[in-house]
Order: C-alpha cells, then structure tokens, then sequence
C-alpha cells in the first residue's frame, strides 16, 4: 500500500518543505489510487519512511483534510476519504459553474503554443496504452487549454474539486467506450479553441462535463443522474 510513498521517499531530517513533500507525496498516491478510498494513513509510519517526526506528517494531513481527501475519525485517525453521491454531484456542479467559462475566457487569449501543448496532451492520450495513466493525461490536457485564462482562483477551486473525484473520472475514462467517447469530445473541444470559437468552446466544455457526471453516477449504480 505505502510502495509508492517508499520510492519518493528521501531523507527529510534538515528539509524545510519536508510537510510540503509529504502533502504532495500522499496527494498523488490518493489521486492515483494507491491509498485507497477508507485506507488508514498512519503517522508514525509515514514519519518514519520519510525520516523526519510527526510535526510536517500532522501538517500535511491537514492540508489533504482541508481538500477532503483526508478525514479524521476517533480511534482510527486519518483515513482516505471517498466523497459520497450528494458530494459528487456538488462537485460536478462546481465543474459547471466554472470550467465553461473559464475556458471562455481562456480561448480569448489563445495563443498557438497554448493551443500546441494541448494538441500534444491530446496526442498522447489517445497513444497511451497505461490505462493508469489516462486520468493524469486527461487533467493535462484540460489544464493546458484553460492556462491562459488569467483566473488561477477558478483554476485552484476546479483542480481541489476534480481531486476529490479524480478516481472516478479514471474509472470513467476505463469503461467500455469511455476513452474514445472522450477523445471524440475533447477533440471537438479543441478544434472550437482553434478556430476562437468562444460560445462554441463552452457549450463542448458544458456537455463534456455533464456527460462526465452521467457516466460516473452509472458506473457507480445511479443510473438516469443527469446534472442541470
């Protein structure tokens, strides 16, 4: 369970930031699905691997608490949370609100070498054959085409909620057809930015999202969820 935390794990007795690696490296291993949903994050343990007391492990808990993707029970500690279906459909409501018109904004001030590293985020998603990676290609990919926004507090609000639920957009992406249907999507996304499409670019972005939350709430049991 802890093999991913072992491998960045490095001395971090006279490190500063050490509470900033460690929020980064339990952040990752929770994102990627290697601390699983309910899993016990012991202190003692992660103190130990990373050379350093319990000070920056509390530190970085709390910073993954603050996100939700940590919560604290008595007797147990910290466990890995999972949000439940009220809390999903919340966050994909967040993803309404903010991500079309971010990207409306965002295709306003388009530039090429934007719109390259998108294609090539896009590219590289569609040849990879790690199902493990998709999820992480996909944030990129969405990532690169709203950079030039200029709203980085919309732009923290969207990547702490999609963390939140980053395990069932990968799961999404997993399912029979999931990952062409979301090729299909993004490249439209991505011809609407090309062409400065702005209205166009938002209505692709609105749908991308609701289809997103649809799948999800399917492949979870709760079929006919549609998100307004």
């Amino acid at each position: 369970m802890y093999d991913d935390l072992k491998q960045r794990a490095i001395d971090l007795g006279k490190t500063a930031s050490s509470s900033d690696i460690i929020f980064d490296a339990l952040r990752d291993s929770i994102i990627s699905g290697s601390l699983k949903a309910g899993a016990s994050i012991r202190q003692e343990y992660i103190a130990k691997i990373f050379n350093v007391s319990r000070i920056p492990v509390r530190e970085a808990l709390k910073r993954l608490e603050s996100q939700g993707l940590v919560r604290n029970e008595r007797y147990k500690g910290a466990i890995v949370s999972s949000p439940n279906k009220e809390e999903i459909r919340e966050i994909y409501e967040i993803r309404l609100l903010l991500e079309p018109n971010i990207i409306r904004y965002a295709v306003q001030n388009m530039s090429k070498g934007t719109l390259r590293i998108a294609s090539e985020c896009l590219d590289k998603l569609a040849a990879e054959q790690d199902s493990s990676k998709w999820g992480e290609l996909n944030r990129q990919f969405h990532e690169a085409l709203y950079r030039d926004a200029g709203r980085p507090i919309h732009l923290k609000i969207v990547n702490d909620s999609i963390d939140r639920i980053d395990s069932y957009i990968r799961a999404q992406l997993n399912l029979s057809g999931g990952m062409e249907k979301a090729h299909e999507e993004h490249l439209a996304i991505l011809e609407a930015c090309e062409v400065g499409d702005v209205e166009k670019a938002y209505e692709l972005t609105a749908r991308h999202i609701k289809d997103s939350y649809s799948t999800v709430m399917k492949h979870l049991g709760h079929k006919g969820a549609v998100l307004d």
